[in-house]
C-alpha cells in the first residue's frame, strides 16, 4: 500500500463525514491506507432527514460491524404502515435471505457521529470544521490531486491544500467538489425536497412506520387534497418524527410552503398520535433529495462522488442513506484495488471501473424509478394507484418489495424474479 510522502498528506481524502464519507474511510483505513477525512461541521451536529434506515440500510450496519440491537439504542420497525384511499394497511418487511427482517430508526444527532468514530478507531484520521472549499487541479493534467480547504466560519483564515492520490466527494447535495470538477446536475433526473419536524407521541413506540400517500387538510376525503406524501417514524425516545416529501415532477413543486403544509397536514391527524404545536420540540426543517444518478459521472479525474453528491436518492421512496453507505464501500473497495496498481493506465482503468459498478449495479432500477416519479407527478396517477392498489393486498407487498428495493438475487420468489427482471432490461439510469 501506498504511505504518505512529501507529496501527500493521505492516501486518500474524504470530503465529508456523512454516511457514505464515513463508511468509505472505515473500509479504507480496515484496508490499511492512510485516510484523511474533512468534514465541514464538529459533531455532535444534526442533519434533516427522516431518520429511517429500510432492511437495506440496516443491512450495511451490520456489514460495516455497527451494532444495531435495541440494546444499542436503535429502534426497530416491523414494517410500514400505508395510507391512502380511505384505507389503511400493514405491510411487515420481506423475509429474504440478503436482508434483516427490520428496519431501524435513530436520529442523525448521533447516527453520523457513530460512523464516522467508527471510521476513527479503524484508523482514519477526522478534521473538523474543515470547509473543502473545492477540488485541488494538477496545472498541467487537471487532474484532481487534492483539495482547497479553510476553517470554517473563519473567512480570515488561511487556504490550506490538502494532497492526495485520490479524493472522494462525499459533501451531500450541495455537491461543491464535484462542480468544482466540472460535473454538473442533470436536470432531465428527479429532484424532490422533503421537510420534517418532530413531535412528543405517546405512541413513539409504535412497532410500524407510517407512509402517507395522500395528504389531507382536514378529515380525510372531505376536505382538500394537499401535494406530495408524508410519513410519521417513531423513534422510540418520546418523539416521532414526522415528514413531507414532494417531487419536482408535480405541478406544486417551488410553489409551496412546505412548512406550513407539513402543519396543516398534521393537524389533520388521528388525535391519538397528539401532534400539536403544543407538542412539536423544534421547528421544521428542508432539505433537497437529489434523486436517480441526478450528477454524472460518478468518477473523472482522480474525483469519485458517492451518496448524495452523486444523486444516488433512490426514487421510489427518497431512501438516501443505505445508498450512501452502500457507494461507500463500493468506493472503498474500488480504491484499494486502484491504489496496489502503479499510478498510471492501469490504476485508472480500476478507478473509472467505479461509475460502471455503479450504473451495473443500480442504472437499471434507477431508470425505472425515474419513470416511476414521472407518472406519480400525474394526480390522477396518484389517485388511482391508492385507491386501486390498497385493496389488494398482495400487490401493495410486491410494490413494498419494487419501492424498497428488497428483493433476493437468487433463489427469491415470483415477485423478486419480475422486479430483477424489469431491472435488468431497463436501459441504465
Amino acid at each position: 500500500m501506498p504511505q504518505r510522502t512529501a507529496d501527500h498528506d493521505a492516501d486518500v481524502i474524504v470530503v465529508g463525514a456523512g454516511p457514505s464519507g464515513a463508511t468509505a474511510a472505515a473500509y479504507l483505513a480496515q484496508a490499511g491506507l492512510d485516510v484523511l477525512v474533512l468534514e465541514k461541521t464538529s459533531f455532535p451536529r444534526e442533519k434533516v432527514c427522516g431518520d429511517g434506515l429500510t432492511p437495506r440500510g440496516v443491512k450495511q450496519l451490520i456489514r460495516l460491524g455497527i451494532d444495531t440491537s435495541v440494546e444499542a439504542g436503535w429502534r426497530h420497525s416491523d414494517g410500514l404502515r400505508v395510507y391512502g384511499g380511505g384505507i389503511s394497511l400493514e405491510l411487515p418487511w420481506p423475509e429474504l435471505s440478503n436482508y434483516p427482517p427490520y428496519s431501524v430508526t435513530r436520529t442523525r444527532m448521533d447516527f453520523d457521529e457513530i460512523l464516522i468514530r467508527h471510521a476513527q478507531k479503524a484508523g482514519a484520521r477526522l478534521q473538523e470544521s474543515t470547509n473543502v472549499l473545492g477540488p485541488l487541479h494538477d496545472e498541467t493534467t487537471g487532474r484532481v490531486i487534492g483539495v482547497t480547504a479553510q476553517t470554517t466560519g473563519d473567512r480570515k483564515a488561511d487556504k490550506v491544500n490538502y494532497r492526495a492520490p485520490v479524493v472522494l466527494a462525499a459533501d451531500g447535495n450541495s455537491a461543491r467538489t464535484a462542480l468544482g470538477a466540472g460535473i454538473p446536475r442533470r436536470h432531465d433526473r428527479p429532484l424532490g425536497v422533503a421537510y420534517r419536524r418532530y413531535y412528543s407521541s405517546p405512541r413513539s413506540t409504535d412497532n410500524y412506520l407510517e407512509g402517507w400517500l395522500e395528504l389531507w387538510e382536514g378529515k380525510p376525503r372531505e376536505s382538500r387534497l394537499l401535494p406530495g406524501y408524508g410519513w410519521i417514524f417513531p423513534m422510540g425516545d418520546g418523539t416521532c418524527n414526522v415528514g413531507l416529501g414532494a417531487l419536482n415532477t408535480s405541478a406544486a413543486f417551488g410553489k409551496t410552503d412546505y412548512p406550513d403544509l407539513l402543519n396543516r397536514w398534521v393537524a389533520s391527524l388521528p388525535g391519538d398520535w397528539e401532534m400539536t404545536e403544543e407538542t412539536a420540540t423544534g421547528k421544521a426543517k428542508g432539505a433537497a433529495l437529489p434523486m436517480g444518478f441526478n450528477r454524472q459521472p460518478a468518477y473523472k479525474d482522480g474525483l469519485l462522488l458517492l451518496g448524495d453528491s452523486a444523486g444516488m436518492v433512490n426514487p421510489f421512496n427518497g431512501e438516501g442513506i443505505a445508498y450512501a453507505m452502500e457507494s461507500g464501500y463500493l468506493a472503498a473497495e474500488t480504491v484499494v484495488q486502484a491504489l496496489s496498481r502503479k499510478e498510471g493506465p492501469a490504476r485508472e482503468r480500476a478507478l473509472t471501473g467505479y461509475s460502471t459498478h455503479l450504473k451495473s449495479t443500480y442504472g437499471g432500477y434507477y431508470r425505472l424509478g425515474n419513470t416511476f416519479v414521472k407518472l406519480i407527478g400525474h394526480p390522477q396517477v396518484m389517485k388511482a394507484c391508492t385507491e386501486h392498489g390498497l385493496k389488494h393486498p398482495a400487490l401493495m407487498r410486491a410494490l413494498l418489495k419494487l419501492m424498497a428495493n428488497l428483493t433476493d438475487a437468487r433463489g427469491g420468489d415470483a415477485v423478486d424474479r419480475v422486479i430483477n427482471a424489469l431491472a435488468k432490461v431497463a436501459p441504465a439510469a
